[in-house]
């Protein structure tokens, strides 16, 4: 669904009296009060001086609920007399998109709210240039930066489409600061490093955060710590919205237009079931595997920001599903295999996302499921005409008979033309458009 912009919306706001540092949120919504405790940030780890443990604890929140694969430091400082700053920053990098995430401490005693709110608008406008020029040094020369699961990607700035953070660690916002800054050329966001957490633990991917991002910093700026009144305004105005139109012919006969708010207002995984873990545990088996040559460490988080990119309303009922899926293909006679697929298209037409399971893995399931994925790219990108920019990923369930996880995942992704021979695509129509695609077994 495409983001919508704020509307009025029933919503009270409630310090909790046992701790300051938390908020309530009460949200009039159609189906009755929704309660929402937003919890003060992650606290700081002991025996670590106060502005990196502020850093460390925002780089914690953004690995732990989104992926860590997405989440960068440097990875070697700049030599003296090189002519090059370091680049001390934090980045979060999930497809073409980028944040430079600047953080700053209040290391003193707070003064009073004149004075605390003219340093915050101090170092603001310090934190906006320092990620100007990080942003800017990036795109002048690539550098080295470790992710979250200590893996050096070489980082282009030209790559990204750029924002900066603001995030501020501090004791006692004085009510009502809304920080203001110079252009510098990109969009910018204050936030506290409650709305920080807020924002992680409520969508629980990267993918959407950025999204979010650059959604809220195209309007005017809130008061510091107002973040979670402001999503719950977008979150309102996305479940008012009306359903765009979807030709569901793109992927055949027996399409179905889905929509889901961009912005949930319930937290990812309230359902009281796990089934939105599904989607994080298939990550962290990809994130996991071992690479073969040629694939790279980018080709990996490529593979993981389109996974990613699967909206977070409708994560429980695809986990549902694929735990369905896993239960039901063993359930043939032997020497037989079952195969169920669940595949999407974003409303962009150039990103198909695929799900199948199968009764066991083998050198031919592989093959054939290589065979599934690569003829419906080729069938999307021909009915749409996105040929170059369309990428198509494929993720595969078989159960496993022992071993610490009850499944083996695997995963193919292409993208743009493949020039697929006459006689390959012949075959792929002959094995996987004679049959229905849901529940379908043959034999082995």
């Amino acid at each position: 669904m495409a983001p919508m912009a704020p509307s009025p919306s029933a919503l009270w706001r409630f310090i909790d009296k046992d701790d300051a540092a938390a908020l309530t949120l009460v949200v009039d919504t159609p189906a009755g009060l929704y309660t929402r405790r937003v919890p003060p940030a992650l606290p700081l780890a002991p025996g670590v001086e106060h502005g990196p443990a502020a850093e460390q604890a925002a780089h914690r929140a953004a690995a732990a609920w989104g992926l860590p694969d997405f989440v960068f430091r440097q990875a070697a400082h700049a030599q003296k007399g090189s002519g090059l700053r370091e680049l001390g920053d934090r980045l979060l990098l999930a497809g073409h998109r980028g944040a430079v995430v600047q953080v700053k401490a209040r290391t003193i005693v707070p003064k009073d709210d004149t004075a605390e709110a003219a340093w915050i608008k101090k170092v603001a406008t310090k934190a906006m240039s320092q990620a100007k020029g990080t942003v800017r040094q990036l795109r002048m020369m690539p550098a080295d930066m470790v992710n979250g699961r200590e893996r050096i990607l070489n980082i282009d700035g030209n790559a990204y489409e750029w924002i900066a953070v603001f995030l501020l660690d501090h004791p006692g916002v004085p009510a009502g600061t809304v920080v203001t800054w110079q252009e510098i050329g990109m969009p910018g966001i204050a936030l506290t490093r409650r709305d920080w957490d807020f924002l992680f633990d409520q969508l629980r991917s990267t993918t959407a955060v950025l999204d979010y991002l650059f959604r809220a910093a195209k309007e005017p700026s809130v008061p510091l710590g107002e973040e979670p009144v402001r999503y719950y305004e977008f979150a309102a105005a996305d479940a008012d919205a009306s359903p765009p139109q979807f030709d569901t012919e793109l992927v055949g006969p027996g399409g179905v237009a889905y929509s889901t708010p961009l912005l949930p207002q319930a937290p990812a995984g309230d359902d009281g079931t796990q089934a939105h873990l599904m989607i994080r545990l298939l990550s962290e088996d990809i994130a996991l595997s071992p690479l073969k040559p040629p694939l790279t460490e980018a080709n990996r988080v490529a593979l993981l920001h389109d996974l990613d990119r699967l909206p977070v309303g409708a994560r429980t009922e695809w986990g549902h599903l694929l735990a369905d899926m896993l239960r039901d293909v063993p359930e043939v006679p032997e020497e037989h295999c079952k195969w169920r697929f669940r595949r999407m298209l974003h409303e962009d037409d150039t990103r198909q996302l695929i799900f199948g399971a199968a009764t066991l893995l083998d050198s031919r399931v592989k093959a054939a499921f290589q065979a599934y994925v690569l003829l419906r790219h080729h069938e999307v990108t021909t009915r749409t005409g996105l040929t170059e920019q369309t990428a198509t990923l494929g993720v595969l369930l078989t159960p496993r008979r022992g071993g610490n996880s009850p499944w083996d995942t695997t995963s193919i992704r292409v993208e743009g033309h493949l020039d697929l021979p006459d006689d390959e695509l012949h075959l792929y129509r002959q094995a996987w458009n004679r049959t229905p695609e849901d529940g379908t077994a043959v034999p082995g």
